[in-house]
């Protein structure tokens, strides 16, 4: 079950240091990503998240995210 909705603002590690972003997508069911195919269930969704500081997408599974603030 997804523990965060769209629309939550969430941080993330990345290579480049502390990221954060909106929840633009929840996926429940594999979807293909950036020419691969990403794994997601009911019970592991991944989400989809709009990078604050530019255009990018990312793809996390809900245990690579932390809510931001008190939202």
């Amino acid at each position: 079950m997804a523990k965060f909705a769209r629309g939550d603002h969430v941080t993330w590690n990345s290579e480049a240091g502390q990221v954060s972003g909106r929840i633009i997508a929840i996926h429940t069911r594999d979807f293909d990503y950036k020419g691969h195919r990403r794994r997601a269930t009911e019970a592991s969704p991944q989400y989809e998240i709009k990078s604050d500081k530019s255009d990018h997408i990312a793809a996390h599974r809900q245990d690579a995210l932390k809510k931001v603030g008190g939202q």
